[in-house]
């Protein structure tokens, strides 16, 4: 690697009044402006937007420049990864095809100067949230999708945002038990030979060594903005504070 890898989660675009919005959008549109300049690649762990639901020739409004941000990265060869996550209803290949930004719909393992990292938003990897593991059954499920594409824009992304509040108010108010969290995923990834796990999801920035391994959470961007680090075998996680 001749230059980091750069990690972020959970900016949750679309949530908070206009003038907040604004501000959080300025702050990330500048850290892709820096990315453009000293990363390598960027790897986003999901939920970007409060709620993402794209239609076939119809996208929500707003975040021009953070779709422009993202263009300039991939134009510059810098691979941008998004991992998508439980606010993200639905894509299909806006991403892909316009920006050049690469989507995965699950976990995925990548190799950094030799070291062994598992990726992933974390919903659904928790042993006892049951009953979220069967609603991303329903709202993964592509027969689901494209019916939902045949309600108009307007009340489908309006029932997308509100269903989406009421998941990110289950998700921070649910309590996974100390001894069944992403923590425990992360243990017994790490041994079975990851050195880094990486999540988002929970809200809850983490740096734990545990064992040869490392288990990390970005936490969100609604709270203090920050990104994880990798280069030259060390990971940090770095608070985000651009001049105003």
């Amino acid at each position: 690697m001749e230059k980091p890898a750069f990690f972020v989660s959970d900016l949750h675009f679309g949530l908070q009044l206009p003038e907040q919005e604004d501000k959080l959008e300025r702050k990330f549109v500048r850290f892709l402006e820096y990315a453009l300049e000293n990363a390598e690649s960027l790897y986003i762990l999901g939920d970007l937007f409060d709620y993402w639901f794209e239609y076939r020739r119809v996208i929500q409004k707003g975040y021009f420049r953070t779709f422009t941000a993202l263009q300039n990265l991939t134009e510059k060869n810098i691979s941008v990864h998004y991992l998508i996550g439980n606010h993200d209803f639905m894509h299909r290949d806006f991403f892909t095809k316009t920006i050049g930004v690469r989507i995965y719909e699950n976990p995925i393992e990548v190799i950094l100067d030799g070291k062994k990292f598992y990726l992933g938003h974390g919903d659904g990897l928790i042993k006892n949230d049951t009953g979220y593991k069967i609603l991303k059954k329903v709202l993964r499920n592509k027969t689901i999708q494209n019916l939902y594409s045949l309600i108009h824009p307007d009340f489908g992304i309006w029932l997308a945002s509100s269903s989406s509040k009421t998941s990110r108010g289950y998700t921070s108010s649910k309590n996974y038990g100390e001894d069944d969290s992403l923590y425990l995923t992360a243990k017994t990834l790490i041994e079975n030979g990851f050195d880094y796990v990486l999540f988002g999801h929970s809200h809850n920035k983490k740096f734990i060594q545990y064992k040869n391994g490392y288990y990390i959470n970005l936490g969100t961007w609604l709270e203090k903005p920050c990104y994880g680090k990798y280069f030259n075998n060390k990971f940090e996680i770095l608070d985000w504070e651009p001049n105003e």
